[in-house]
């Protein structure tokens, strides 16, 4: 296994994400599967693996359960702890906090994020006091390290890491948010300032595990050995700023297939990297459907739907995967798509032969399907 050394520390450069453990159920809140999960806790610590990433909505709160009761029969000094306050699971983070003692089954955490800045949260974690609480219980000792995670855009991030000296930061890192999101930028920002970073999404979520037939002919002619997952974690590598690259591992298989990966220093070569993102260029361009918002859709359909709009959320879905989704709530719509007729009048209209009804037919049934797996809250 790799270490990297953080402060007067040695960290896995691979860490064990818990938001996708097996699980007994189907959805976000199902319970953890404890005899499945259990031996994959087992096999990390066997392995090297120390830094463990937890939040308290996880699995409805089971995943930090389960952490600590995982956990408990290893020596405590033997791992590091990450876990977060989510001011949209509940703003009392005097409570969450030493209930996540309690569920842990530890009297301090290690690492303590503030947890997912976004646009719309930035200011309610300015506001209500956390992070001066927080600083207590780090005066204290119940945190050794504080930082935060983030998907905030670039002048939001930036504005908050002002806030404060953070010991660490975790952001999205992959290829993909390399070249098309703020990955690089954010990325540099830490850099200059020397604070370390712990990646999640390395894979986007799963979505950069299989690409399109075309782009991954790319990377097999080169390393025909080598899956997609490879080209991913071993791009990460490259990057000297990135302390713990996070995976959500929910089987045994691929657990090991990561901890035989983290074994050796072996990454990209430049010529590699120059592949992998031509491979993404021709990814990105295959699944993205070509509209141009020229709205000669829209104005026969009686559903009234800001066609223009659903599909560019649609391209965000074949990228991002279901979250994406969540955008179609706040499109300024009479229409939506599970409003469609089916009466095939926009396709006649579309000058890039869009089939409209076919996607349209897609989105809702996905729509329905994360409804009936998530609640509201999860979208807040």
């Amino acid at each position: 296994m790799i270490y990297k050394t953080f402060k007067d520390i040695k960290l896995s450069c691979l860490g064990m994400g818990n938001m996708r453990l097996p699980t007994t159920g189907e959805g976000f809140h199902a319970p953890v599967d404890y005899t499945k999960a259990k031996e994959i806790i087992d096999y990390a610590m066997a392995n090297g693996i120390n830094y463990f990433d937890t939040a308290f909505d996880y699995h409805g709160g089971d995943s930090e359960k389960f952490l600590g009761e995982a956990l408990a029969k290893y020596p405590r000094e033997s791992y590091y702890l990450a876990t977060k306050f989510y001011i949209l699971a509940s703003p009392d983070y005097k409570a969450m906090f030493e209930e996540q003692l309690s569920r842990l089954k530890t009297d301090y955490i290690d690492f303590y994020l503030i947890h997912g800045i976004f646009d719309h949260t930035v200011q309610r974690y300015i506001d209500c006091g956390c992070i001066e609480y927080l600083l207590e219980q780090k005066k204290k000792g119940r945190i050794k390290y504080f930082g935060f995670s983030s998907h905030a855009n670039t002048k939001d991030f930036t504005t908050f890491i002002n806030l404060h000296q953070w010991d660490f930061v975790q952001i999205q890192v992959n290829y993909f948010d390399w070249l098309y999101g703020h990955a690089k930028e954010q990325y540099e920002i830490l850099e200059k300032r020397d604070i370390p970073v712990i990646c999640m999404s390395p894979v986007r979520g799963g979505r950069l595990a299989a690409l399109t037939p075309e782009a991954e002919s790319i990377l097999k002619e080169a390393h025909p050995d080598w899956n997609t997952v490879i080209w991913a974690l071993f791009w990460l590598k490259r990057l000297p700023g990135v302390q713990v690259i996070l995976s959500g591992m929910s089987t045994l298989e691929q657990i090991k297939e990561n901890v035989t990966l983290f074994g050796s220093d072996e990454s990209l070569s430049d010529e590699d990297e120059k592949l992998l993102f031509k491979a993404c260029e021709v990814f990105r361009s295959e699944v993205k459907i070509p509209c141009t918002a020229c709205g000669y859709c829209c104005s026969p359909c009686p559903a009234q739907i800001d066609i223009g709009e659903i599909l560019e959320i649609y391209n965000r879905y074949q990228i991002d995967g279901p979250w994406a989704l969540t955008a179609l709530g706040n499109v300024d719509s009479k229409g939506k798509p599970v409003d469609c007729t089916e009466c095939g009048l926009c396709g006649e209209r579309c000058p890039q032969s869009i089939d409209v009804k076919k996607i349209m037919k897609e989105l809702a049934e996905m729509q329905r399907m994360m409804e009936s797996f998530f609640t509201p809250e999860d979208f807040a």
